[in-house]
């Protein structure tokens, strides 16, 4: 069952909500963002764009479905892909890497997964999804995560790594404003 959708969004409630919180801390710092989704085709874009005022953060997005295109695009290499796969913390890292290269964001964040039915194996199950970020201000140490998302179906599976993905997307807060908490 879906979660409930905003009267004017065709997404679900709580995928909005969380990129409207998005756009407002990014744009209250002043940050701007880019996308690479893979399995989520589009949707964390979509999200984004949901809200009024996107356009000050959004820099811009690419769905990268394909090997080619992450390649093409992203200029993933394929040595990458075909090592580790497409779904592999290394190859998410270098489509995040790709698309803060190719843009003018401050933040990139990149999805990579296997939404299921299909496309599963014994090592990367169907609801096996892989995140990275890079910042444009970083160390350039990558950031990724694996993470095993069990869906009832393909769209609950595609929504919870779209939610990750914008939970990725949330500035930090300094220590300062945390009363120096982590």
């Amino acid at each position: 069952m879906m979660a409930a959708m905003d009267d004017d969004s065709l997404l679900p409630g709580h995928l909005v909500a969380l990129a409207r919180r998005v756009v407002e801390e990014n744009r209250a710092r002043g940050r701007t963002v880019a996308l690479a989704e893979s399995c989520t085709g589009g949707l964390v874009a979509a999200a984004l764009t949901e809200i009024p005022g996107s356009s000050a953060v959004l820099d811009r997005a690419y769905v990268t479905y394909s090997n080619e295109a992450k390649a093409e695009c992203l200029g993933v290499s394929e040595d990458i892909i075909d090592t580790f796969g497409a779904v592999s913390i290394a190859c998410a890292w270098a489509m995040a890497r790709g698309a803060l290269a190719k843009s003018r964001a401050d933040v990139a964040v990149a999805v990579s997964g296997v939404a299921g039915p299909d496309g599963g194996t014994a090592l990367k199950p169907v609801g096996t999804v892989v995140f990275a970020r890079a910042l444009r201000d970083g160390d350039g140490a990558p950031e990724g995560e694996l993470v095993y998302f069990d869906g009832a179906n393909r769209s609950a599976i595609r929504i919870q790594a779209a939610l990750a993905a914008l939970e990725l997307l949330l500035p930090v807060q300094p220590a300062a404003e945390t009363g120096g908490a982590p």
